[in-house]
């Protein structure tokens, strides 16, 4: 099954859902305020679609053939999947809804729910997803800019980040304190910070593999 990708800032939202009724039901409402949604019967139908990669959330039951929605969350999960999942069940208990959450569920709702609880749940799930994804970009976008830096660049802008001085570094690295002005010079402009606060807030975003990297 192939979605299209066109409109790729707009929500959409996926409803995972064994109850054609329902699934019908909540398609509706979501195209009634302006959402886009898109409708599975089974876990394996989703994992089968060719999913665009637009900002939204997923709407689960519990019950699903060819494997709970526990069990599918998991699953993402593990294949680094962050996009926001709401529970919608009515075989839901307290065991479930608390697996659920610690495993990072935006909300376990039960059948029947409320019209408008769902849509508040849903508007906070794309939300949320809208702020991860524009965290990510922005966190890649410092990761290929520190892919240009020297591995000198690198060494200067690590210390710079422990608040070590000028005369510290070079004497740290074997290099001259006017060398290190240098490198530390590019690495700012490379990375485009604008101050040294901004550089180390943009060096603690770097993921942790990175930092804690040695140069060769």
């Amino acid at each position: 099954m192939r979605l299209a990708a066109d409109n790729t800032d707009r929500p959409l939202v996926l409803i995972v859902d064994n109850d054609e009724g329902i699934r019908c039901a909540l398609h509706e409402l979501l195209l009634s305020v302006g959402i886009d949604a898109c409708c599975f019967g089974s876990t394996q139908e989703l994992l089968h679609a060719d999913l665009p990669e637009r900002p939204g959330c997923l709407i689960l039951d519990v019950r699903l053939p060819g494997g709970s929605g526990l069990s599918l969350q998991q699953h993402l999960a593990s294949k680094g999947s962050t996009r926001p999942i709401i529970f919608l069940t009515g075989h839901g208990d307290i065991a479930m809804a608390v697996q659920a959450m610690k495993a990072g569920a935006v909300d376990f709702l039960t059948k029947p729910v409320r019209a408008q609880t769902l849509l508040d749940a849903v508007t906070a799930a794309i939300e949320k997803d809208i702020s991860q994804r524009t965290a990510a970009r922005l966190i890649k976008q410092h990761v290929d800019r520190y892919a240009k830096l020297t591995p000198r660049e690198r060494d200067v802008l690590r210390e710079v980040a422990r608040g070590r001085l000028n005369k510290q570094i070079a004497f740290d690295l074997g290099i001259s304190e006017i060398t290190v002005k240098l490198h530390r010079c590019k690495a700012t402009r490379k990375m485009q910070a604008t101050s040294v606060g901004q550089l180390i807030r943009i060096w603690e975003l770097l993921p942790a593999e990175l930092r804690e990297r040695k140069s060769a």
